[in-house]
């Protein structure tokens, strides 16, 4: 399936997104929600997959400083995930003129959907998350270091990354750099939880080095509507990559009840 591929305009920026036409009449929007390193591409094929198996219209984009969106010059806050969600997508929806969507969020992603649910309960219609995040857990601010040291002893993973965003620099360590502030130790949203309304389906890695599945057990405990876990064995960080088919079939079921 091709894309319509365009920029859309939201807080005086450009957004790059794709988009995947419905087959189907009737169902919410899925707008996809990209982790912290990701963008449009890095999703690969998922989005085209996902809008083929469940009928739905699909959207990803990339946001503020990822991808070819508007480049960051700014370093990222410890609240950057709270302005995804509380500016930055509310101003994509509108000019996307898409109403009620159904998101599907995966790591940063997975935060800002939960976020944005919170705060806009009456204008969602569906919450999907691989991988979330409501509190900061050692594991992640460890691995996320692990990285780093990574992205500094050669060039492989800025190259890879160069694939996908206009300024790896500038996406790699904004993001990596306020995930090791201190302050970021006391970052958390469980407060937007029990506004959420909406049905919502958690999808987490057994062997996700990002997270434990006390993020699942959280939203479990403080969600306001309907709850829904899949638990992948074999599965690391990213469940649409790791397990696939089984992600599939979960967000189809997910999306025809």
């Amino acid at each position: 399936m091709t894309p319509k591929e365009g920029i859309a305009w939201a807080d005086g920026r450009e957004l790059e997104f794709h988009r995947y036409a419905a087959s189907k009449d009737g169902l919410p929007t899925i707008v996809m929600l990209h982790e912290g390193l990701g963008s449009v591409t890095t999703w690969r094929d998922f989005p085209a997959v996902l809008a083929e198996r469940t009928g739905a219209e699909v959207v990803v984009y990339s946001r503020y400083g990822y991808g070819n969106s508007t480049r960051r010059r700014e370093p990222f806050g410890v609240d950057y995930m709270h302005k995804a969600a509380l500016e930055e997508l509310p101003g994509f929806l509108a000019a996307m003129k898409i109403e009620k969507p159904i998101l599907f969020g995966h790591s940063d992603g997975a935060s800002i959907a939960l976020i944005h649910a919170g705060a806009h309960p009456e204008n969602v219609e569906g919450v999907i998350v691989e991988a979330p995040h409501v509190f900061t857990e050692q594991i992640s601010v460890d691995s996320i270091a692990a990285i780093r040291k990574v992205y500094d002893a050669s060039d492989d993973l800025k190259n890879r990354l160069g694939r996908h965003h206009a300024d790896p620099d500038a996406s790699f360590k904004g993001w990596n750099d306020v995930w090791q502030l201190p302050a970021f130790l006391d970052w958390n949203i469980e407060e937007y939880l029990p506004n959420i309304i909406c049905p919502t389906l958690v999808i987490q890695g057994a062997g996700d080095e990002y997270g434990t599945l006390e993020q699942v057990d959280r939203i479990e405990r403080g969600v306001g509507g309907t709850f829904e876990k899949l638990i992948l064995e074999a599965c690391g960080h990213a469940p649409h990559r790791d397990q696939a088919d089984a992600v599939l079939a979960a967000v189809t079921r997910y999306v025809e009840a």
